[in-house]
């Protein structure tokens, strides 16, 4: 008979103490939500050289449409808006698909073709922890770091060419 109550008592404190587990859940994953939040000041705060496209390769670049919408994201990025990245796979892998393949002529190189794979790589990685409740705020900011690095250099490498292409060197 002593033993129904004791059996009944430690029924309901594993009850109660269940219920106090997934409170404390629920208020952690919150935490991390808002923790999980990048803004402005976060991303000017990162500490990066960043290049600009050249008036020069600006010329070439202003019918090459993907380039352009890919500078777009960036400066949402730099806002710390990444909602191009919620439940946008679809869009993402297209326009990349299109940014290689749309790369103009005068810009087809191994050089500028190993650059933009290295930012599809860094985009799809933000891509990724973006999308993740467990990134924490100091993963997504290096991230984001990479990800304008790449960018960047890609930005470099097309000034570069087209610094090379119009140099004159004269012959002795």
């Amino acid at each position: 008979m002593a033993i129904k109550p004791l059996f009944f008592l430690s029924f309901l404190f594993l009850i109660t103490a269940c219920k106090k587990e997934q409170e404390n859940n629920v208020s952690s994953q919150i935490e991390q939500n808002i923790h999980h939040e990048v803004s402005r000041n976060d991303i000017e705060a990162l500490d990066y050289t960043e290049y600009i496209i050249d008036s020069k390769a600006d010329k070439l670049i202003q019918d090459w449409s993907e380039y352009i919408q890919i500078q777009e994201v960036i400066s949402s990025v730099k806002t710390g808006d990444l909602s191009f990245f919620n439940d946008n796979k679809k869009a993402i892998k297209q326009l990349l698909k299109e940014l290689k393949s749309n790369i103009p002529e005068a810009l087809k190189t191994a050089s500028i073709e190993a650059r933009i794979l290295v930012f599809e790589t860094k985009l799809y990685q933000l891509e990724s922890l973006s999308n993740l409740s467990t990134t924490s705020k100091e993963e997504l900011l290096s991230t984001i770091k990479e990800f304008l690095v790449a960018f960047s250099n890609l930005s470099l490498q097309i000034n570069k060419k087209i610094e090379f292409d119009t140099q004159v060197i004269e012959k002795p």
